[in-house]
């Protein structure tokens, strides 16, 4: 058996019904059985349209209503404006993640450390985070890979995992392999799509050697960059023009893996 469901009256409804038992035509009984309510409905009805008439000729009480609402109107304004501002100021604050960790005062006594990260855009985990160095086994599948791709740069990763298994290293995976590979900034050459698209706002320069006889001594220069890597990881790049003295450098990088090697030739027309 289905329990009675509860009869839901609008707030129309229930106005008719109070002014109709405050007119005192009918009595409440008549009201009842006219409307089909309870007579104490109709009393609780009653009761609260007269508390209520007395409050809406009270202006000192609705001047505080419309007071009230104008403020929370104006809260809310300022605070979507301070959200506005905010994200603008996460996506516009031109600091890195370590210039960021240098602004979070921990000690500060009213805004919590959650919030400081939450308003720099910064993760809160990584404020602890202490950052892992290579270990011993990943330089030496680093060290493989370099040599490797030095001699066969075509290779994928899948070829060089399987080349990594060959070499004594039967439990590398391909994510493993992936992921050493973009730590040193490699991939494989090959044929890619577009690419012979021009990049839009790219400056276009002219090959200065086409149809121009090579006649005399110097006229054409050559600059060759060849990287040496010595033991540690470190390398020396060699900047060569051909005929003339060569200059050395030892690179100052954090990253103990080369750079990709580049060429350039130009005319001394």
């Amino acid at each position: 058996m289905m329990a009675n469901m509860r009869t839901k009256r609008t707030s129309e409804f229930k106005a008719k019904v109070a002014l109709a038992a405050i007119r005192g035509d009918q009595t409440v009984a008549d009201l009842a059985s006219l409307y089909k309510v309870h007579p104490n409905q109709i009393t609780t009805w009653k009761r609260q349209a007269q508390d209520q008439l007395a409050a809406a000729f009270d202006n000192k009480k609705t001047n505080s209503l419309k007071a009230d609402e104008k403020l929370k109107e104006e809260l809310y304004r300022q605070i979507g404006q301070l959200k506005v501002e905010l994200d603008w100021l996460k996506k516009n604050l031109g600091c890195s993640a370590a210039q960021k960790r240098l602004l979070i005062d921990i000690k500060h006594p009213k805004i919590s450390v959650v919030r400081q990260c939450r308003f720099l855009g910064l993760s809160h985990s990584s404020l602890y985070y202490q950052p892992v160095p290579v270990s011993t086994k990943n330089l030496t599948l680093m060290r493989l890979l370099d040599e490797e791709y030095t001699r066969h740069p075509f290779l994928g990763v899948i070829k060089l995992t399987d080349w990594l298994k060959k070499q004594g290293h039967p439990r590398v995976g391909t994510r493993h392999t992936r992921h050493l590979l973009r730590l040193m900034g490699l991939m494989a050459i090959y044929p890619g799509p577009n690419l012979s698209r021009r990049i839009p706002g790219h400056k276009i320069y002219p090959y200065l050697l086409r149809n121009v006889p090579i006649v005399r001594v110097n006229q054409v220069w050559s600059v060759d960059i060849t990287y040496i890597r010595l033991k540690g990881g470190l390398y020396i790049w060699s900047r060569s023009l051909t005929g003339s003295a060569a200059t050395f450098l030892i690179l100052a990088s954090a990253s103990p893996w080369r750079p990709t090697s580049v060429s350039k030739h130009w005319s001394g027309l």
